[in-house]
């Protein structure tokens, strides 16, 4: 959280030494996924809300942090044993997002302007819960609890916005780039999963 608050008191600063910038809030809808690198575990998607604060600094070639809340995670499904039920596992993921985009207008009018963006995003995970549904977890040799999870995860991000009088919308996605998983071996295998995310945000520019 300290990192949060001090990067969020640098972008200011630089903001009101830039002079030209836009803040506001935003709403968005997500699509996560978290991939899995078992191949006896399949995976989908979970859809979800988000809800943040951007900051944009500069006019044809423009910095934009973001702080953002979302829930990410995704539905694993085991195998089944013995025709028994399979497990499934509903992971859920409360982060803290930090999103940093270098972007550029490359249709800038006076009602509506065109933007391309790119960055990287750091994603602080503040609690990780896991509902098991189905089958027995006592089943199976391994599965996943939320101590396996890391608490910071890195992500790339690129995606296209548009600008309508003082509403931003942005179409994002962002790949992961760290493994989310702390030393999981399934079947004497280490296993890998990173989350991606499909994002579509809503903001006001209120100045």
């Amino acid at each position: 959280m300290k990192k949060i608050i001090s990067f969020s008191l640098a972008v200011l600063i630089s903001a009101t030494l830039f002079g030209q910038f836009h803040i506001g809030p935003q709403i968005g809808y997500t699509a996560s996924n978290l991939s899995v690198s078992a191949d006896s575990i399949t995976n989908g998607l979970k859809n979800n809300f988000l809800a943040g604060i951007f900051l944009r600094i500069g006019k044809k070639i423009y910095v934009e942090p973001q702080v953002n809340w979302l829930t990410q995670g995704s539905v694993f499904k085991y195998p089944k044993i013995n025709n028994l039920s399979p497990l499934e596992q509903k992971i859920k993921l409360n982060t803290i997002q930090v999103p940093l985009n270098v972007g550029w207008r490359i249709i800038d009018l006076k009602v509506v302007n065109i933007r391309i963006f790119g960055g990287v995003a750091a994603n602080f995970i503040m609690n990780t819960t896991i509902d098991n549904s189905g089958g027995d977890p006592g089943n199976y040799d391994k599965v996943l609890i939320p101590d396996d999870f890391s608490k910071v995860q890195w992500q790339w991000d690129a995606g296209v916005g548009v600008d309508v009088l003082m509403f931003a919308v942005n179409v994002s996605y962002m790949g992961g780039i760290n493994n989310l998983l702390k030393d999981v071996s399934l079947n004497g295998n280490s296993i890998t999963s990173k989350s991606n995310l499909f994002v579509v945000t809503v903001g006001w520019k209120i100045l």
